[in-house]
């Protein structure tokens, strides 16, 4: 089915490259992609898409031309219906929203309903254009919130929240059924997102507190001790690696330093993720140049996060 994706302005790439990851894309503009996807359900793995559409038509952003396509489209209704609009920051439409949403009211026939629409048309102008569909789904953000790391059994600070550890799982491509591997779990973040969208997660850590921590969090958890820089899993026998990278604060280190851990850590990366499949990394530095001795690096990212933190997001083959 094709879909027109409404996404969070949160950050530029990482909403557009979580889709583009699983789903073919077929056009891209601010903060709306249009999309191929085998049913809706998928979409609800998605953590930075607000709201999804099945797609209807597209025009550019002027009052005659949407007039022109919803005529040409002569869509009939027979159940209550109302339209909605949102502009984007570029959006370039010479209408107000509410008059085009009376424009949607006036050519779909059918009964409006404002207050109690059972089919709601969406139009989403961006960038010159406007994209117009049925809304099909929302994004709920009360089940993250309720995985917050603080609202779980076992706390440690510094960790990722589940938004951003789910659109990394998702960065890297990673399927139902597949195997994921986080060799710095800590307290189990990314093994509870992988877990939810079905996959099989694996998690180490040298820390013994972090790996009991983990299994209080997810009980179900494959999580042990042990060496990032010697993994204990055979070669290519992991899809992909999806992992928040120690950076000294906190955290154990082990061996002689950070820069001699990355680098073993690499190695045994590079040696047990199958060939050819993606695994995402998050850093505090930026570790291009001793990324480069190990693999290709597909996507570069950063994510500033406080006046002391920025993120910096590694996409590896």
């Amino acid at each position: 089915m094709k879909l027109i994706l409404e996404l969070s302005g949160e950050h530029p790439a990482i909403p557009v490259e979580e889709v583009k990851a699983i789903l073919p894309v077929f056009e891209q503009n601010t903060q709306v992609l249009i999309a191929e996807a085998p049913s809706i359900e998928i979409i609800n793995r998605f953590a930075y898409t607000h709201a999804a559409m099945t797609y209807i038509g597209t025009c550019p952003a002027d009052k005659e031309s949407f007039i022109q396509m919803l005529e040409d489209l002569d869509i009939t209704s027979p159940e209550p219906f109302c339209g909605r609009v949102k502009k984007m920051a570029d959006h370039g439409m010479d209408a107000s929203s509410g008059e085009l949403e009376r424009l949607i009211g006036y050519h779909v026939k059918g009964r409006v309903s404002v207050s109690s629409p059972e089919r709601v048309f969406r139009v989403v102008i961006a960038g010159g254009r406007c994209y117009f569909g049925e809304l099909t789904w929302e994004l709920d953000r009360s089940p993250y919130h309720t995985r917050k790391p603080g609202n779980r059994p076992f706390f440690h600070p510094g960790v990722m929240m589940p938004r951003m550890i789910r659109a990394l799982i998702n960065m890297s491509g990673a399927l139902p059924g597949e195997w994921i591997l986080d060799p710095f779990c800590g307290t189990g973040g990314t093994l509870i997102e992988a877990s939810l969208i079905g996959c099989n997660a694996a998690g180490t850590d040298a820390d013994r507190e972090m790996i009991a921590g983990s299994r209080k969090n997810l009980s179900a958890a494959m999580a042990g001790v042990a060496d990032a820089r010697h993994l204990p899993f055979p070669d290519n026998s992991i899809d992909h690696v999806v992992s928040d990278l120690p950076y000294g604060q906190s955290v154990t280190i082990i061996g002689n330093g950070l820069n001699d851990l990355y680098h073993q850590a690499l190695t045994e990366i590079k040696r047990v993720v199958k060939k050819g499949n993606h695994s995402v990394l998050v850093t505090h530095q930026d570790i291009r140049p001793l990324a480069h001795q190990h693999c290709e690096i597909i996507g570069y990212f950063e994510q500033r996060v406080h006046k002391s933190l920025t993120r910096r997001i590694l996409v590896i083959r």
